[in-house]
């Protein structure tokens, strides 16, 4: 079996990950652009652990400057098997108030401005976004929040908008009313790029605010947000210091098939492949298209 690598994507107000021990930085490069940092590789717990800050530290990044096809190559590259998203987001609901943290299951993707594919011209594949969270994943976080005592809940469903603004009036009346559970700008395309790349995903969407919808809330505001992103940092560390303490230190299988999502995904011909997005695919697809990946 292969042994689990747990990677963990620091959103807002997450640009370290205190409990990493023997920690090095790596920058890793990647045929597909600059990733949004260095990655720092430690352990925790004794478990291989790699962080990667989603805007880099300082928060340089926005939401559609990042290149999020460079994040998850890079994190293939260095071994992670298992991601988990720390991400901030709105609400939409009234029982998912400020500092609760769902583990959302569906994604509803409204972003038009990022590449949210690997593959393309010269090598087709589609794999299945059926259910894009990795239940094992999403069931081992949670018994994690609930060891430390964390407000969490599951299921619910994250839209993803382009940004960097937050949403107009009509806008997130229309995703409230359409029953959608929370509002962020980065799981989409990461989700996507990770089930192509094969790593089980999840989610850890942190409530910051109730999205503008709501009649006792008026628009959204940074210094709102920055109080509750701080004090959700806080709990985010005890979560992932739990959830490395107790994960399997080997990877499981996939109940959903994550970690096989290309087995038969790849249409284009063998000879119709074109040979220098094979090479670039070495990490993503070397699986299947049996290339070694190099760091």
């Amino acid at each position: 079996m292969t042994a689990s690598v747990l990677g963990i994507i620091g959103g807002s107000g997450i640009y370290d990950l205190p409990g990493l021990e023997n920690v090095r930085e790596q920058r890793v490069t990647s045929p597909f652009g600059e990733p949004s940092g260095a990655l720092r590789i430690g352990q925790i717990a004794g478990l291989p652990v790699v962080f990667l800050p989603r805007h880099d530290r300082g928060h340089r990044l926005s939401p559609s400057d990042i290149n999020y096809r460079a994040n998850i190559d890079a994190l293939k590259r260095v071994g992670v098997t298992d991601l988990v998203s720390l991400s901030a987001c709105g609400s939409f609901k009234e029982t998912l108030p400020p500092g609760t943290f769902v583990l959302v299951d569906q994604f509803v993707d409204r972003t038009y401005r990022r590449e949210n594919s690997f593959f393309g011209k010269g090598l087709v594949a589609h794999v299945s976004m059926a259910h894009p969270v990795s239940p094992n994943l999403r069931n081992q976080i949670e018994a994690a929040a609930r060891a430390e005592d964390l407000a969490v809940v599951r299921d619910g469903t994250y839209v993803c908008i382009e940004g960097p603004q937050f949403s107009t009036l009509a806008e997130s009346l229309t995703y409230q009313q359409l029953g959608y559970s929370v509002i962020g700008m980065t799981n989409m395309p990461e989700a996507k790029l990770a089930r192509e790349a094969e790593i089980c995903y999840a989610t850890v969407a942190m409530v910051t605010d109730f999205d503008c919808w709501h009649p006792d809330h008026d628009a959204v505001t940074v210094q709102d947000i920055i109080a509750v992103l701080t004090a959700n940092a806080e709990k985010a560390k005890r979560l992932v210091g739990r959830l490395a303490a107790d994960f399997p230190r080997e990877r499981l299988p996939c109940p959903i098939g994550s970690d096989r999502a290309l087995d038969s995904a790849i249409i284009t011909a063998p000879e119709a492949r074109d040979p220098e997005l094979v090479r670039k695919l070495d990490a993503v697809a070397g699986r299947v298209l049996g290339r070694s990946p190099s760091n």
